[in-house]
């Protein structure tokens, strides 16, 4: 039974493409735009595998407003949105500001602008928790102070989710929630799909992975003199797929009038906060194989420490994250192992 179509933008990246999984599994038709800049053809392939079904696929960037139009010309009778279009490393962020302000920002004001026209009834926003900054309490719930973000990343999030409010609060016809995730990490289990860059990772699992395998020399950790137990960072590292299944929970509120406000905010984590010692720790413990790590200093924009408190959405989406950390660093390592055989890596 087809519940409705949604579109994923960014539906080809890391988080997109585990969720169009969810959706399709969930009963959902899916149509994806993605304009490729960090992500692969293949992945809508490995979909298919899992799912049994390929997705629709337009490959266009959401800044084009034109080309955003087409689509809805061409796919009449979209019930919601989720937007993972978006560029998302802290690092790169402050080297390329105005790079993440014109994706970021005019990806989402071009979605907004249309989906009254197309009578669209939810947006899932893919926020973060860098929203919150360098918190003064932790765990963070959904109420802790929305501080000055360390990034222009961070701030591209907290902007974003002040249009959305403004937006809603204007009378638009239709809801949002704004899902403040952590730190996604992890692969589907068949290995399939999983998180795959184009050319240096910027995030922590797909550069351990690749340095695991020989790919890359060695894994840097960013600071080891933190306020914390062993000096690195601390953050709520939160499975992939698990993370997925909440924006299907997310749209399926929006879709069936069961949200309580126009615009709702969920935070998404384990509740659990890990250093970055510790998950390589955790990576060796799983697999069995060393991951050659040296520490250097503090990289620009980074957090202290972070993690959720999600009993909101817990209680509230009916939604948990419970997959264990060493099963979740398994499924990172098989899913790079599957890219080694198919000469991908």
């Amino acid at each position: 039974m087809n519940k409705g179509t949604i579109l994923v933008t960014g539906g080809t990246g890391y988080i997109g493409s585990h969720t169009s999984v969810e959706l399709i599994n969930a009963g959902y038709g899916v149509v994806i735009i993605d304009n490729l800049s960090n992500s692969n053809r293949d992945v809508l392939d490995g979909i298919k595998r899992i799912t049994g079904v390929m997705p629709d696929f337009v490959e266009a960037d959401c800044t084009d407003m034109a080309a955003l139009t087409r689509l809805f010309e061409t796919y009449p009778g979209i019930k919601g949105i989720i937007n993972f279009a978006a560029s998302k490393a802290v690092g790169e962020s402050i080297q390329k500001p105005i790079l993440y302000y014109r994706n970021n920002l005019n990806t989402l004001m071009n979605l907004l602008d249309l989906m009254p026209r197309f009578g669209v009834k939810g947006l899932v926003f893919s926020s973060s928790c860098t929203v919150y900054g360098e918190p003064d309490l932790n765990p963070v719930t959904e109420s802790s102070p929305i501080k000055k973000a360390t990034s222009p990343y961070g701030n591209t999030k907290q902007i974003s989710e002040e249009i959305i409010t403004d937006v809603i609060n204007s009378g638009a016809p239709f809801k949002s929630i704004l899902l403040r995730y952590f730190n996604p990490v992890g692969a589907h289990p068949s290995a399939e799909i999983g998180e795959l860059p184009n050319g240096v990772p910027q995030n922590l699992i797909p550069y351990l992975t690749q340095t695991a395998i020989g790919i890359r020399k060695e894994l840097s950790v960013f600071g080891d003199d933190y306020n914390t137990p062993d000096g690195s960072c601390i953050r709520d590292f939160i499975n992939v797929v698990d993370l997925a299944k909440a924006h299907v929970v997310a749209i399926e509120r929006m879709l069936t009038d069961k949200s309580e406000a126009p615009i709702e905010i969920f935070n998404l984590g384990t509740g659990n906060g890990l250093s970055v010692l510790q998950l390589i720790d955790a990576f060796e413990r799983a697999t069995g194989v060393k991951v050659p790590h040296k520490i250097v200093g503090r990289r620009a924009g980074d957090i202290e420490k972070v993690w959720a408190d999600p009993s909101y959405a817990n209680n509230v989406l009916g939604w948990k994250a419970d997959t264990p950390i060493e099963e979740t660093m398994l499924s990172a390592w098989n899913w790079q192992k599957k890219l080694r055989e198919r000469g991908l890596m």
